[in-house]
């Protein structure tokens, strides 16, 4: 009764306000009224992003005690970064329908799954099995007039992100050939045994929102990622990772590149994933592992990462909002009769799933033998934080440093420019896709909107979403690294 009382009074006040001539209605108001027909001006939209950046600024703190040493593998690579539709063009490929691929065996399957992800806007990662076509592949896309070269692999990007900050020393294994090794942080420590002669190249093709190539239109900016890359495919640098811990002595270990094995054959990954198992159960165990998922469609390989292999053994994992669901489709858990997210994905059903990891294959029961406390989920719009009590501080710090990042990131600046970007977040969510659930709103003076379901603990905080990317590639990555940056766990030392 006091809500409906509630709304009535603030509906009464923003109709009396806009009544006797009032022209700036509150930016606080206008979040929870919302008037048939009445839309913000651009300069109050403007000044809702403002309030945001602000409030990040100030609220974003580093935690008490931080990481000193971070050791980051196993995949690393050079990525080639061309227009997704001129490098088709150039390849006198015809647009046509899309389908998705698991593996990519030609020129074809290439074009039919950047079609299925372009038309979705949505990222996805595959091998190509053929090298020589991959190769005549590569070497189009090096010599096309706009083509750009970046340091790439997750684990290598998130080292360039974390040797940002200048009192973290950050050690990166990886096949790290003589092109990637020019181009790393000179922060950033590759044991000899990571070094080789040749280097991995990874194409991205990048598509913009609205860009249409026949009749397909991208309905916001992303990319689609291809290799024929065996070194990273295998993990072969796992080993040296892992036996070069001993002597960096890290305080914490971000692993990434799991992804990279599907596409090798069950019998493969399946024998590798216990020798890589084997190698990281052998990391001191008072040493915290962070898991970076990527883009999987495989959905024996994720069961066998969730239930039987790295889930139970490492304490946090980040991952975007297709992982989130594949992960959920995979293990039978919540909203996974979904085929697709429908626009931004519901906060209610990506806090269902976000808690069901937790308490399956997480330490939300304290008799659990797993590690995982900690998840951190991104999506265009905005991010989760999601942690069992007792075992993160600084979370909501951490979750709003993440969108902060992606920002500007995106818009390729070092702050964030509130002329380049706009919210896309829904200003009023739930706790749960389920009743009972708990109505939320976003506040925009202190965007980091907690909620907590029996001992986990959740923090949102809204994306300011670039209005024109200039680059999308390792968005995921500088997000996960920045949310390490400001995590701190409980239980730690100074450093």
């Amino acid at each position: 009764m006091w809500r409906k009382a509630s709304v009535a009074a603030l509906l009464a006040l923003a109709v009396s306000y806009l009544y006797h001539g009032g022209p700036d209605l509150p930016e606080q108001l206008l979040q929870y009224v919302r008037l048939p027909g009445f839309q913000s001006s651009p300069q109050r939209q403007q000044h809702l992003e403002r309030v945001i950046s602000d409030a990040w600024d100030s609220l974003i703190t580093l935690p008490r005690r931080q990481w000193s040493r971070v050791a980051v593998g196993v995949n690393a690579c050079v990525d080639v970064v061309v227009s997704g539709v001129g490098l088709l063009q150039a390849l006198a490929v015809d647009p046509g329908s899309g389908l998705d691929h698991e593996v990519l065996h030609s020129k074809e399957d290439l074009k039919e799954a950047f079609i299925h992800y372009m038309e979705r806007g949505a990222a996805a990662e595959r091998f190509f099995s053929d090298k020589d076509v991959f190769q005549r592949i590569a070497r189009a896309a090096a010599e096309y007039p706009s083509a750009k070269l970046y340091v790439g692999g997750n684990a290598a990007l998130i080292g360039q992100k974390l040797a940002t900050y200048p009192d973290l020393m950050v050690l990166l294994c990886g096949p790290v050939g003589p092109r990637l090794h020019e181009m790393l942080d000179e922060q950033i420590v590759v044991p000899p045994g990571s070094l080789q002669e040749t280097d991995e190249y990874h194409l991205i093709l990048e598509y913009k929102a609205g860009e249409q190539w026949g009749s397909t239109r991208a309905p916001q900016a992303n990319r689609f990622i291809f290799s024929h890359d065996v070194s990273n495919s295998e993990m072969s640098s796992l080993e040296t990772f892992v036996a070069s811990l001993e002597e960096f002595q890290p305080d914490l270990v971000v692993l990434s590149g799991l992804h990279m094995m599907e596409g090798q054959g069950r019998e493969l990954w399946e024998e590798r994933l216990k020798e890589a198992v084997a190698a990281i159960s052998d990391i001191r165990k008072d040493i915290p592992i962070h898991l970076e998922l990527a883009s999987m469609t495989d959905k024996d390989y994720m069961n066998s990462i969730m239930q039987e292999q790295f889930m139970p053994i490492v304490s946090s994992i980040g991952l975007n909002e297709q992982e989130l669901l594949f992960l959920s489709q995979a293990g039978g858990g919540p909203h996974s009769q979904l085929s697709a997210w429908k626009g931004v994905p519901e906060v209610g059903q990506v806090s269902d799933i976000l808690l069901w990891i937790l308490e399956r294959h997480g330490r939300s029961d304290p008799s659990s033998e797993a590690e995982l406390t900690r998840v951190h989920f991104h999506t265009l719009a905005y991010h989760v934080l999601a942690t069992v009590d007792g075992y993160w501080d600084n979370q909501a710090a951490a979750v709003m440093a993440g969108a902060r990042v992606a920002s500007s990131q995106a818009c390729g600046v070092q702050a964030v420019d509130v002329t380049k970007v706009e919210l896309k977040v829904p200003l009023h969510f739930h706790s749960s896709h389920f009743e009972p659930r708990e109505a939320l709103s976003l506040d925009p003076t202190a965007p980091a909107t907690a909620w907590r379901r029996g001992n986990v603990t959740f923090h949102l905080t809204p994306v300011l979403v670039c209005k024109q990317p200039l680059r999308t590639v390792g968005l995921g990555d500088a997000i996960s690294a920045e949310g390490l940056v400001y995590s701190e766990l409980k239980g730690q030392q100074p450093f």
